[in-house]
């Protein structure tokens, strides 16, 4: 059975950071792409970053490169988002993600974390 946990989210001012974790069981992690995406209420799930199963390609949400970097350790079954300059407006529930490739769309991940939530005041 895999499970994805995240952690990390809290409340924090304008212009700070924040690193959420992914922690991944049940396979083998390194042979699968990782995707964080968010959620405010009454939205529908959206992308924010992809990294592959090797750690390189990544790719963005455009409102977001620049300031957020995904990364991943192989070794301890682990996805990171580094959250930094945060706006209001990147408010959310964040959800780790794990599919067969790196995609953009919420479809093409196969699991799914319980969601941790980031919020940022102004």
């Amino acid at each position: 059975q895999v499970q994805l946990v995240e952690s990390g989210g809290g409340l924090v001012h304008a212009g700070g950071s924040l690193r959420l974790s992914c922690v991944a069981s049940g396979r083998t992690f390194s042979n699968y792409a990782m995707g964080w995406f968010r959620q405010v209420p009454g939205k529908e799930r959206s992308f924010v970053a992809a990294i592959s199963w090797s750690g390189f390609p990544t790719t963005y949400q455009d409102g977001v490169k620049g300031r957020f970097t995904v990364s991943r350790d192989n070794a301890k079954s682990t996805v990171y988002l580094q959250m930094n300059s945060l706006k209001p407006e990147n408010t959310a529930v964040y959800y780790c993600a794990e599919g067969l490739r790196m995609g953009r769309e919420a479809s093409e991940y196969n699991y799914w974390g319980q969601g941790t939530q980031v919020t940022v005041s102004s």
